[in-house]
């Protein structure tokens, strides 16, 4: 029987693209929620799961970064997916006819350009795949999606325009999800990315001196994003990705500093670069 990896979205989402790409012999799993597909993962349902995190041109996906520390899983790689959106809609529909394209907040945030120069509005969906789908059931020639091109084979749409992201370089990063990755083996020739979230100590200048320990030893941190903790104004967390592996004594060094001024930290998991990073 088939591993599984699950992801958020209808068939036909850039996730669901990314699943094929990268893990050709596994059979993606639809879910309704992010929540449901870290849910599918823990609970034995699915063996990994491909979550976005953020896009090159509209920034992190909401609520990752919440869920990341609850859902007991680690990351085991991250998979980079170059984004090409299409313009779609019911057979026989014509460029010049469509009046809404329907799509994730995400993917329209990354066409804006060309669909304003369509004279199309952008109308919110829930993701690019149910986008299509919703066209499709619609049948209305004035409605269009903004979704893959895997999208409009599987929903029976005619692609209206081709490549409609705003630029070239649009690409999502994905984490690939699983129980229990195991951290790999240091090898000096081999770039790691090591992922962690943490939360400082409510004193001033915590989050300078707790940064110290990465500056001082010559630790690249390639990400810090920060997020407020159940609606509270002084309760900050912190999500950081740093070019390093935990067995390099400089990382080493690093964390022990950021513990000092640290009130909890969790480890996220320690990984390869991709390529499309190098």
């Amino acid at each position: 029987m088939k591993q599984k990896i699950a992801y958020q979205g209808e068939p036909g989402a850039y996730s669901n693209q990314a699943c094929i790409v990268n893990y050709p012999d596994m059979e993606p799993m639809p879910c309704h929620s992010f929540e449901e597909a870290f849910s599918a993962v823990a609970d034995g349902y699915a063996d990994k799961a491909m979550i976005p995190v953020e896009n090159t041109l509209a920034g992190r996906v909401a609520d990752i970064h919440y869920l990341l520390p609850e859902s007991h899983l680690r990351i085991e790689a991250e998979k980079f997916l170059p984004i090409h959106h299409f313009l779609m809609g019911v057979p026989g529909a014509e460029l010049g006819s469509v009046k809404r394209a329907h799509s994730h907040i995400m993917a329209l945030g990354q066409c804006r350009l060309s669909l304003h120069s369509f004279g199309i509005k952008a109308a919110h969906a829930q993701d690019t795949a149910g986008a299509a789908k919703m066209i499709a059931e619609l049948g209305n020639p004035e409605d269009a999606a903004v979704a893959s091109k895997l999208a409009a084979e599987i929903y029976g749409l005619d692609i209206l325009a081709e490549n409609i992201e705003d630029a070239s370089h649009n690409a999502t990063r994905f984490l690939v999800m699983s129980r229990d990755a195991p951290v790999p083996a240091y090898d000096e020739n081999t770039d790691f990315v090591t992922s962690f979230v943490f939360q400082v100590r409510n004193i001033p200048a915590a989050l300078y001196k707790a940064m110290g320990g990465f500056a001082t030893n010559g630790v690249n941190m390639t990400k810090l994003e920060s997020y407020q903790l159940g609606g509270s104004f002084t309760a900050t967390r912190f999500y950081a990705d740093v070019a390093a592996h935990p067995d390099e004594h400089a990382l080493e060094l690093a964390m022990e500093e950021l513990a000092f001024y640290s009130v909890k930290i969790k480890m996220l998991g320690t990984y390869e670069a991709d390529p499309f990073r190098i």
